[in-house]
């Protein structure tokens, strides 16, 4: 299989900010430079003519910010903000960043936001390219020395209680209390409607009603997205926008 090559341009207004991030995406194997831009104006037009997939953006420019332009690109296209002051941090979220990294930062901390957006396309490209199969509809799980079936289109999301599970189901007040690790029924669901959002959490993806900040809204009930997870369900979120 071949290696994923990801497309990125870097936009600042400072030199030697450029250098060092053209320094840093060198020395990546999986990104591949296109163009330095010293202002978000320049690069507008730039991608206008010439999409990319990722774009490594100071926030803080003359005539038009990194946030303001953030909100002008294609879906497909993501972004990585580097700015040296961290309450912008928020707002990044708020245009699906994939990552925030403060000024000054290194080659490893770099290297983190650059994996994330890897995982990202390896994610976007893996769910264009699989085939639909048939899926399982349900599950079974012992809960009060019986066997329950679970329809797993009823499920909202599973939270994990240590060594518990509880599974809260549409029209039903009270969840379902299962001896189940999450890991382990993580590995019984189906990827496709299913996704592990936090530690905790793993949700029914077509209950989804409302994205705020870093949290979901299932049923009333907000649930976080965590670092950890976030690549992963900001290319569902992507992949379903229009």
């Amino acid at each position: 299989m071949a290696t994923l090559k990801i497309t990125c341009v870097i936009v600042d207004d400072e030199p030697m900010a450029l250098n060092l991030v053209e320094s840093y995406v060198e020395k990546t194997p999986f990104l591949v430079l296109k163009k330095k831009c010293s202002s978000a104006i320049e690069a507008m037009e730039y991608v206008k003519e010439a999409p990319v997939d990722l774009l490594f953006l100071d926030i803080q420019m003359p005539d038009l910010t990194g946030l303001e332009f953030s909100k002008m690109l294609p879906k497909d296209t993501r972004v990585i903000f580097t700015t040296a002051f961290d309450q912008y941090a928020l707002e990044g979220f708020k245009v699906e960043a994939l990552d925030y990294l403060l000024k000054p930062f290194d080659y490893a901390e770099f290297l983190v936001a650059a994996n994330k957006a890897n995982t990202w396309f390896e994610l976007l490209k893996g769910k264009k390219e699989s085939p639909v199969s048939a899926e399982k509809d349900f599950l079974f799980v012992k809960s009060d020395y019986k066997q329950l079936r679970i329809k797993l289109e009823d499920v909202l999301y599973f939270e994990g209680l240590k060594d518990y599970i509880k599974i809260w189901l549409k029209g039903n007040p009270k969840p379902i209390l299962t001896l189940m690790s999450l890991k382990t029924l993580e590995e019984e669901l189906p990827d496709t409607h299913f996704m592990r959002v936090h530690r905790s959490f793993i949700v029914s993806l077509k209950y989804v009603e409302v994205i705020e900040r870093s949290q979901i809204i299932i049923n009333e009930q907000r649930i976080t997205v965590s670092e950890q997870y976030k690549p992963k369900f900001l290319a569902f979120v992507s992949n379903n926008s229009f």
